[in-house]
């Protein structure tokens, strides 16, 4: 175990897979691993969908807690190939597999979250520490750990994302904490961003979800974020002229025990199935929350 310190309140804690490309792999399969060569990303995969989440690197820049999607179109794995190969392909052409033309900045991109302080989003900042508990080809489970000082309060959060193979969401459960103590009680969003507006943004109260379908670098996506639906507070579209600021959000409270669970993902036309928004829409009202 290495430890860096970064920020009197927060470290970055390296443990888990090793930070050098795996062998290609052909079959449908989970991944997960930080990614200290480009920027302290961590990213994770299934057959369907790829994020990734900004580090330590990112603290203090335009990035924060969103998290950005990864268009694939491929069933394998992609995320060692297409950062392992940056210097020949840039991951922002598609070259056959899919690409990331997808904007996060200082947005909450595809699910990130935020604490909700009067009326606003307060990104909690990039992560400071990762763990990866699980990575095999049918689940891959980690942590990541934010922490943020907010008008002289200290706020944190760990999330503890899973992701499984045949599943376009992947699940977290966040644990937030207030000056190092449970947070019951706590206001939090999370946010789809609506990139300034362009995306038409949606919602079904009833089944406890939010989503956006938009057109990107020709074609189409959908993303969108979920819950139980009796623990959602409000759903709230923000239209800001600050660029970055507009989202739909789910705004819940932390249970007693600081807990706030849910859902995120996506379907790209490109790689078939989900190809329109009302397919995205039935694909979010058949889950189980």
């Amino acid at each position: 175990m290495k430890k860096q310190t970064l920020l009197p309140l927060v470290t970055l804690t390296l443990m888990g897979l090793s930070s050098v490309a795996c062998a290609e792999k052909s079959e449908p399969e989970t991944f997960c691993r930080f990614v200290p060569e480009r920027q302290d990303d961590f990213a994770w995969e299934n057959d369907l969908i790829a994020f990734r989440a900004y580090g330590p690197a990112a603290r203090d820049k335009t990035e924060n807690s969103g998290f950005d999607c990864w268009l694939k179109r491929v069933k394998y794995p992609i995320i060692d190939k297409w950062y392992g190969g940056m210097k020949e392909h840039s991951y922002h052409k598609d070259w056959g597999e899919g690409h990331d033309p997808y904007h996060v900045g200082s947005s909450a991109g595809c699910g990130g979250t935020g604490i909700w302080l009067n009326g606003e989003r307060q990104p909690l900042e990039a992560f400071t520490a990762y763990e990866v508990v699980e990575c095999t080809p049918e689940k891959s489970v980690f942590k990541l750990t934010y922490e943020n000082d907010i008008d002289g309060t200290v706020y944190g959060e760990v999330k503890t994302i899973t992701i499984e193979t045949g599943m376009r969401l992947f699940d977290v459960h966040s644990v937030f904490t207030k000056d190092g103590k449970t947070a019951a009680d706590l206001p939090v969003c999370i946010g789809i961003t609506t990139h300034d507006g362009k995306a038409v943004a949606s919602s079904n109260p009833e089944k406890g979800w939010i989503a956006c379908w938009e057109e990107i670098e020709g074609s189409e996506l959908g993303t969108g974020a979920m819950m139980q639906p009796e623990l959602i507070t409000e759903i709230k579209e923000v239209k800001a002229k600050e660029k970055d600021q507009s989202h739909i959000f789910i705004i819940t409270k932390t249970n007693a025990e600081g807990v706030v669970d849910y859902k995120a993902g996506y379907g790209w036309e490109k790689a078939g199935e989900i190809t329109t928004s009302e397919a995205w829409n039935n694909y979010l009202n058949k889950l189980e929350n």
